[in-house]
């Protein structure tokens, strides 16, 4: 047994639960006479839906593959191998069920070489070696085929990314070293850094190629069967691939300063794994591969012990796993269909949703306001969103035409919502203007009819109150903007019945939405969150603390922007309103700035100017801000900041405002885009010691988002 194998088959036993892939080898005769060729095909055995992952005996079995191809190569049997993967999906990279399983940093490290080991492989055969993009492409699944000579991408691929970074991690089996030897550093921390790091941004085939990671680019129809023929052609000699000389010199250094900034900007310092993929990429400049190698190595077995890297996973698995099954949701059976929609409102929020509702469930869909300008506003809006993605190539005319057909705009309730399923209000945020839009909904309304709401803070309970059947009125309240952010949180009122919120759990599903069960309390889940972590923010700065320094303080959680500048784009007049909202329900712990009252009366849109390019406390705000003598440097702003955030999050669990501390997690980052390597909040919580120090124990169990025991 090689010692590969030896290395392969100890680290199997560290992955319980891996779905292990195999490596089907293939052999066919190449067109054009060029001669026998091996396929080495990676295939998890599941259906075409499921991802093909990497663990350990995943890489034996490619291991042993290559064991029979090298065989063939060097007896001259064979004179090509290419790697491709099943219908639709390469592969999507390391199994991350067994990482957050290792315990031990020698664990971690074996990993890391035994991926190095296999794949190193596939470039030093005998036989030219060729990866066939074939679909989807992520992580180890993009490394493989970096290690071999030819590569080519069908436009079909949705997705090929890099996104270890975005995770905890750097792409350690060849992925730093040997992207940027191929196609530049520059265009390395592109994919490597800023894609990583900007929501995980996937690239698209043409993408892949242009960038120069793919030599040739193929339709999906007959991919495999094309880069067939292209690899008999070059085999024989009929196309020569020429790459670009790499620029090493001051170019690299230029790339790697970039990568710098674009990591600073975004986790500021706050998460190590970009940091630790720059050092590589910035290494990788003398071409030393197996130097990379080994760097890569210790930086997977270091990321892979470390806090952020947990989270990562655990933030990862809430999207993709619980993200998918609310937790709480009723019997989906009890759902209702949902053939026209109402929307009450004809503004910005209430347009966006119109679209969304237009394009997800492709219904007729009805806006109404209280004049016939509003209306033909709203109905304009999303006639001109549609020209948009027929511009774009998004839809064809035919669809255009078919959308733009189905919105329409009407003054009168009674004929625009006589026959509708589901009515949802986007109205002025004031308990009294929103109870008598569903008084007057209701009237109309079928007596099947959902009344939902998109309220971000007041009472569902209180606004169905005064109707005949409240138990229809649900809580559908959407984050800005609605195309943008995935959450929606439902929010079941004390009356709302268990078919109303099936059917608006079947809705969300059908938007494509991440939904989260909520009790009806004040804003809910994100914006009372929101609110207590700027609030205390705001409260500093009342209290004496230098606006620079309080939003400085809070840099190292690595969140999307800073306070301030997340009130500009909520609107501080949104932003006074729930604040004022949650006084009113907890004076204890929410208070109301008098200074940013001061600046919503002075009409003001935000605290910074951006004259010179980035943001400056603006003049006008300065003079209106009335501050005390109490001035706190970072880390007091910043533990007082984190406590009020541990304490707000242990009442709503006791008051059962959601199940469980993951989904104020999952709430955190899909609605707020709080970073994965937070895992949200309550892991960071917890590994800082803040939850034992407000709380008196952890939120989450030991082993859930950080090293088992």
């Amino acid at each position: 047994m090689s010692t590969t194998a030896e290395l392969l088959k100890g680290a199997a036993e560290l992955f319980p639960g891996e779905v292990v892939t195999s490596a089907h080898v293939r052999h066919f005769d190449l067109p054009l006479g060029a001669g026998r060729f091996a396929l080495i095909t990676l295939d998890n055995g599941h259906d075409h839906t499921k991802p093909t992952t990497l663990g350990p005996q995943s890489l034996a079995n490619i291991d042993a593959a290559i064991d029979q191809v090298e065989k063939e190569a060097a007896d001259g049997d064979i004179v090509g191998v290419g790697v491709t993967g099943k219908p639709f999906i390469f592969a999507v990279g390391a199994d991350l069920k067994g990482v957050e399983l290792l315990k031990r940093h020698e664990d971690a490290l074996a990993i890391g070489k035994g991926g190095h080991d296999v794949f190193k492989r596939l470039s030093t055969l005998a036989v030219p070696t060729f990866a066939y993009y074939n679909g989807a492409a992520m992580g180890g699944g993009v490394e493989v085929g970096l290690h071999c000579a030819y590569r080519t991408v069908s436009a079909a691929l949705p997705a090929f990314s890099l996104p270890e970074v975005f995770l905890g991690l750097v792409p350690g089996w060849g992925g730093c070293t040997l992207l940027p030897n191929l196609i530049g550093a520059d265009k390395a921390v592109s994919v490597i850094i800023e894609n990583s790091l900007n929501q995980n941004k996937q690239l698209k085939g043409e993408q892949v190629y242009d960038l120069g990671i793919a030599d040739a680019i193929f339709e999906g129809a007959d991919f495999l069967e094309q880069s067939l023929i292209w690899t008999a052609s070059v085999l024989k000699g009929e196309i020569t691939i020429e790459r670009p000389v790499i620029d090493r010199g001051e170019a690299w250094d230029q790339a790697v300063a970039r990568g710098r900034f674009v990591a600073d900007s975004k986790v500021h310092g706050a998460a190590p794994a970009a940091y630790r993929a720059l050092d590589i990429i910035a290494a990788a400049k003398n071409g030393d591969l197996q130097q990379g190698y080994d760097a890569e190595d210790q930086a997977l077995a270091d990321l892979i012990m470390g806090g952020e890297l947990r989270s990562g996973i655990y933030a990862f698995n809430l999207v993709q796993k619980r993200g998918k099954r609310p937790a709480g949701a009723p019997d989906k059976s009890l759902a209702r269909p949902v053939t026209k929609v109402g929307v009450v409102g004809a503004g910005l929020m209430a347009s966006q949703l119109a679209l969304l509702f237009l394009r997800r469930l492709e219904v007729p869909v009805v806006l109404t306001d209280i004049d016939q300008e509003r209306v033909d506003k709203g109905v304009g809006y999303v006639h001109a969103e549609i020209d948009k993605l027929l511009g774009k190539g998004r839809i064809n005319q035919d669809k255009a035409n078919r959308l733009k057909a189905l919105v329409s705009g009407v003054l009168d309730k009674a004929e625009g919502f006589s026959d509708a399923d589901f009515v949802i209000e986007a109205v002025f945020e004031e308990m009294g203007v929103k109870q008598q839009v569903f008084a007057e909904v209701e009237a109309v309304a079928p007596a099947h009819a959902i009344l939902a709401t998109n309220t971000s803070s007041l009472s569902v309970s209180e606004m169905a109150s005064k109707l005949k059947h409240p138990e229809r009125v649900v809580g559908f309240h959407f984050f800005n903007p609605v195309a943008v952010l995935p959450l929606l949180e439902i929010v079941r009122g004390e009356q709302t019945d268990d078919a109303s919120l099936a059917t608006a759990f079947g809705v969300a599903k059908k938007l494509k939405k991440t939904a989260v069960l909520t009790k009806d309390a004040p804003a809910f889940v994100v914006n009372r969150i929101l609110t207590r972590f700027m609030g205390e923010i705001q409260n500093v700065i009342d209290e004496g603390t230098p606006v620079e320094v309080a939003e400085r303080a809070v840099e190292p959680l690595g969140l999307p922007m800073s306070p301030l500048v997340l009130l500009e784009l909520v609107g501080p007049a949104i932003g006074l309103h729930v604040s004022e909202t949650l006084n009113r329900a907890f004076p204890e712990r929410f208070t109301v700035s008098p200074n940013l009252k001061r600046v919503v009366e002075a009409g003001k849109r935000g605290f910074y100017v951006y004259d010179s390019g980035k943001p400056e406390l603006d003049p006008e705000v300065a003079a209106l801000l009335q501050q005390g003598d109490t001035v706190l440097t970072e880390e007091q702003v910043r533990a007082r900041v984190l406590d009020a955030v541990a304490q707000e999050i242990g009442l709503m669990l006791e008051e059962g405002v959601v199940a469980e501390a993951q989904d104020i997690d999952l709430c955190l980052i899909t609605g707020a885009g709080w970073p994965f390597h937070l895992g949200g909040i309550t892991p960071y919580l917890d590994r800082e010691g803040v939850s034992e120090r407000v709380n008196g124990k952890r939120f989450l169990e030991p082993g859930v988002a950080s090293v088992p025991a």
